[in-house]
């Protein structure tokens, strides 16, 4: 299978050399090439997976759950993503469950090419570094939300991040571009559908939701008076 992909595709490598680059590569060639459906877990706590993964095409979910079962999303990666654990350093999903949304295919270099390239070139660490940096921030915003808000804030606080990442804009709204059920978003939030789908109904009574099957508009400007 022959394929066009490049690593200077991804942002995250942007400010790399030609050379690091074409190193990178070689390395990410189609017998690393990984194919996934929907709902495939990639990973668990019990059996987490070595070396990265460079997501070409697809979403991936990483959630945690607790003693109740209810899961807890963590982060939502799509094209460009870049995720794994290696010697060197943990891209954040250390301890998660990791699975598909949609059918996805992804890339995986193995830690001991990673740790080759990164030992030659050690400038490679940057990009890295800054971008475990931002999951940092974003993972301590995301946990302060959740537990300090009541249902109401934590869905609109989710929707908001999730319009901030997948929106497309229609007549004032963000439309989150990724199919999504009731039961889904309870899943991200810890909450039942139940509990979840009233909330939905409410904020689409106000305004400040347009909904419709696996389909979620928000309003940013009033979703956001509530959410300052």
């Amino acid at each position: 299978m022959e394929t066009r992909f490049s690593i200077s595709q991804i942002k995250l490598f942007e400010s790399l050399s030609a050379e690091i680059i074409y190193e990178m590569n070689q390395v990410l060639n189609d017998s690393n090439l990984i194919m996934k459906p929907k709902n495939y877990i990639i990973q668990t706590p019990v059996h987490e997976k070595n070396g990265l993964f460079f997501i070409i095409s697809g979403k991936v979910r990483f959630y945690k759950t607790n003693p109740a079962g209810k899961e807890y999303t963590v982060c939502i990666l799509d094209d460009g993503g870049v995720f794994g654990e290696v010697e060197s350093f943990s891209l954040g999903n250390k301890g998660t469950y990791v699975e598909t949304m949609e059918g996805t295919m992804f890339y995986r270099m193995p830690n001991e090419h990673f740790e080759l390239l990164i030992t030659k070139y050690p400038e490679l660490s940057l990009p890295f570094l800054t971008e475990i940096s931002r999951r940092l921030r974003l993972q301590d915003e995301l946990v302060e939300k959740l537990v300090f808000r009541d249902l109401r804030g934590k869905v609109l606080y989710f929707l908001n991040r999730l319009s901030n990442k997948f929106g497309v804009e229609e007549d004032g709204y963000q439309k989150i571009d990724i199919p999504l059920t009731h039961q889904e978003l309870a899943n991200m939030i810890g909450a039942t559908r139940e509990a979840v789908s009233l909330i939905l109904q409410e904020l689409s009574n106000e305004g400040i939701l347009k909904t419709s099957r696996k389909m979620i508009m928000i309003h940013i400007e009033k979703a956001m008076k509530e959410l300052t």
